[in-house]
């Protein structure tokens, strides 16, 4: 069993107050969660207007299974907030459940 853990870090220019910032945190949040079998939260910069950085987890049976499902949770975050917000940060991380113990 592998664990894989995203962090992207998206920038939104167009947010002028934490409610427009709250409707692209909405989209985003919904579109991965419909999408995909992962859990997404935001973890980073909730007091920033333009800035947000979400926190994506998955658990599956092979490496390269985890790090497509964290690549392809990439691109929906980057569809999903098209004109609105950029990644401009991600790092993904895989461990084996085996060297957790």
């Amino acid at each position: 069993m592998f664990i894989g853990v995203g962090r992207f870090e998206l920038f939104i220019p167009a947010s002028g107050s934490l409610k427009d910032k709250r409707q692209v945190l909405r989209s985003v949040t919904g579109v991965v969660r419909n999408k995909f079998n992962v859990s997404i939260a935001e973890v980073d910069h909730q007091d920033l207007w333009q800035r947000t950085a979400f926190g994506v987890g998955c658990v599956a049976e092979s490496m390269s299974h985890c790090r497509k499902v964290l690549q392809e949770v990439e691109k929906a975050i980057a569809r999903s907030s098209l004109d609105r917000a950029e990644i401009v940060d991600r790092s993904i991380e895989i461990v084996a459940m085996d060297d957790l113990l």
